[in-house]
């Protein structure tokens, strides 16, 4: 079990989270737009998918960084009905690994969207800390980092989640511009949308995507690339648009062994909804 396997590094955090009270409580940074200005950080949620190259490729052809915040179990679903997905499911399945390892080797910032994608609202400081923790030891095996910065699913969070996230170094970091791409909108809705923001002049822009969706990977991502670099923007990660680190360790990848598996049971790392 996870928790058995990282009780002695949860044991002191959970004691200094019970100890905390008030306002005087340190809690984590919470970003919601980029600060360098004419910046536009692109971030693709919910892989890493079967798209997760294709948009990885496209924008480093057209000479752009994007950032996929990670998760591991919201794909599933997704793939349910894709054969080419099925057997490769787990975050630690050798074509899911070679996605990141793809997408970080040309310099896209991989980041953290915790583990198996709950509302944090509705979890304890426990189980807080193992959503963050069990997708950064993932990470770590299969990149050989850790992350900075992690997206809260649906942009949840409360005063604990901060907490925890303090005492794991970690940044959170939501959105200003959603495409909706994940809400039911057509890639010609969001689209307009782009055009919009772009329209009104922003200064910046933090844009929520997500790598699941087909016609984000196939129409949506080139769209927005073509459209801000054209309007003047530069396409950077999140860490970029925030002058900040995007890891706080950059190391050696491990070597496949039996703890890499997606199922605490040692099942066959299938992810689990």
């Amino acid at each position: 079990m996870f928790t058995k396997t990282f009780a002695p590094l949860l044991l002191p955090l959970l004691l200094s989270l019970a100890q905390w009270s008030g306002a005087s409580t340190p809690r984590a940074i919470v970003y919601t737009s980029c600060v360098v200005p004419r910046t536009a950080a692109l971030t693709f949620d919910d892989g890493p998918y079967i798209y997760m190259t294709t948009i990885s490729d496209l924008l480093t052809s057209k000479g752009a960084k994007g950032t996929f915040f990670t998760e591991t179990t919201v794909g599933l679903s997704q793939a349910a009905s894709n054969a080419e997905s099925l057997p490769d499911d787990c975050i630690y399945g050798s074509k899911t690994v070679a996605r990141l390892q793809h997408a970080y080797g040309q310099g896209h910032q991989i980041a953290s969207h915790t583990w198996s994608h709950p509302n944090l609202d509705d979890l304890n400081a426990t189980q807080i800390t193992e959503e963050f923790m069990r997708i950064d030891v993932a990470l770590k095996k299969i990149l050989g980092i850790q992350t900075s910065f992690l997206r809260p699913p649906y942009g949840n969070y409360n005063n604990q989640v901060r907490e925890v996230a303090y005492q794991l170094n970690k940044t959170l970091v939501t959105w200003d511009f959603d495409s909706q791409d994940s809400l039911g909108a057509t890639p010609q809705q969001s689209e307009s949308y782009y055009d919009q923001a772009i329209a009104s002049s922003v200064k910046t822009l933090l844009a929520l995507n997500h790598e699941t969706i087909n016609t984000t990977a196939e129409t949506l991502a080139g769209y927005a690339i073509d459209k801000l670099q054209g309007a003047g923007y530069t396409l950077v990660t999140v860490a970029e648009c925030l002058e900040l680190p995007p890891y706080t360790v950059v190391g050696t990848p491990g070597q496949r062994d039996e703890t890499w598996v997606c199922s605490k049971k040692g099942d066959k790392g299938k992810r689990e909804d």
